[in-house]
């Protein structure tokens, strides 16, 4: 179903929209800050602790994402879903020719013009929303981690763009990063995704766990599901934490916002071993206080040049059952 706040911006700029006129550059940039600011996130996209040149091209790239991820998720019929990615794409595809009027394009052409980003990663995100019109269910964790190179790698390849230092290197820590945070969300997210009728845990590993669907239909928390929800959250750890060199090779005034959002990631995965794993209950989320008491360890050990060293002396944890993924 739709939520009223995307109801209303579907009804003025979607296809059949009503807005008359296109808005200006200077409005465009107002309507993404909106969209990047109404949303929870783990951290602030586009953060204050960012340069103020890069924030508001983060919140257009945001905008862009956060109204392809409802087009695919908050309309109730599945024909009319992709009927409307098809519609966001030509849209994507107009702004690379300079010829988009949705506020989002208007936007978002600056971004591309002004970074050089390329048409693929976004293209590349389309590919995750229209899979999920079709796949709701994933038979092995190879499977998975190709969905995450589409659905989450593309946005830390955009960010590099926004930094100046899109190379390979950092691309493949980046990758690391994205797919972790996105399986640290599929952790997070299992009752929401049931809810949706999703089930991102494969059925390879579920079947090893003897967790069947008729258990997530009951939505229950036993002792197989916390093991199977377990190896998943230290394969999430292991990603994020493949990727924490990243913080050190990105340019000074990006590493803190982006040591946040691993933080973020971590702090999460550890707010779901503390609740016992039942995400069924409750989904887990970092409060105001541990944002601040993430902000201060993580500001104090970039400007010590100590960022890594807590890593370097806490090895990954080994859940008895970290081997279900392999």
């Amino acid at each position: 179903m739709k939520t009223p706040s995307f109801a209303a911006d579907l009804e003025l700029y979607g296809p059949r929209g009503l807005q008359p006129e296109p808005l200006s550059l200077a409005r465009s940039r107002q309507y993404c800050r909106r969209l990047a600011s109404r949303h929870y996130e783990n951290f602030t996209v586009a953060s204050w602790l960012l340069p103020g040149g890069v924030r508001q091209h983060l919140s257009n790239i945001y905008a862009y994402c956060r109204w392809a991820d409802d087009l695919a998720d908050e309309v109730a019929d599945v024909d009319q879903r992709r009927a409307l990615l098809g519609w966001w794409e030509k849209q994507l595809r107009l702004c690379f020719e300079g010829k988009s009027h949705h506020p989002v394009f208007v936007a978002l052409a600056d971004t591309v013009a002004k970074f050089a980003i390329p048409i693929e990663p976004f293209v590349d995100l389309l590919v995750a929303f229209r899979q999920d019109q079709e796949i709701t269910r994933y038979e092995s964790f190879g499977q998975l981690v190709n969905y995450c190179h589409y659905s989450a790698n593309p946005v830390g390849q955009m960010v590099l763009y926004l930094a100046g230092c899109h190379d390979p290197h950092r691309v493949r820590l980046s990758d690391c990063v994205c797919t972790g945070l996105q399986l640290a969300n599929f952790c997070q997210d299992v009752a929401a995704d049931w809810d949706r009728g999703r089930i991102y845990l494969p059925n390879v590993d579920r079947l090893r766990h003897h967790y069947d669907e008729a258990m997530f239909a009951r939505r229950e928390c036993n002792t197989d599901f916390r093991h199977l929800l377990a190896a998943y959250v230290t394969e999430a750890e292991g990603w994020l934490r493949r990727g924490l060199p990243l913080v050190e090779l990105m340019p000074s005034s990006f590493q803190l916002s982006l040591a946040l959002f691993i933080e973020g990631g971590l702090a999460i995965l550890e707010a779901i071993r503390r609740q016992d794993y039942d995400v069924w209950t409750s989904r887990p989320t970092i409060n105001r206080r541990q944002k601040l008491r993430l902000l201060a360890s993580c500001r104090w050990r970039l400007w010590r040049g100590t960022f890594m060293e807590r890593y370097a002396r806490d090895p990954l944890p080994s859940d008895e059952d970290a081997d279900a993924t392999e």
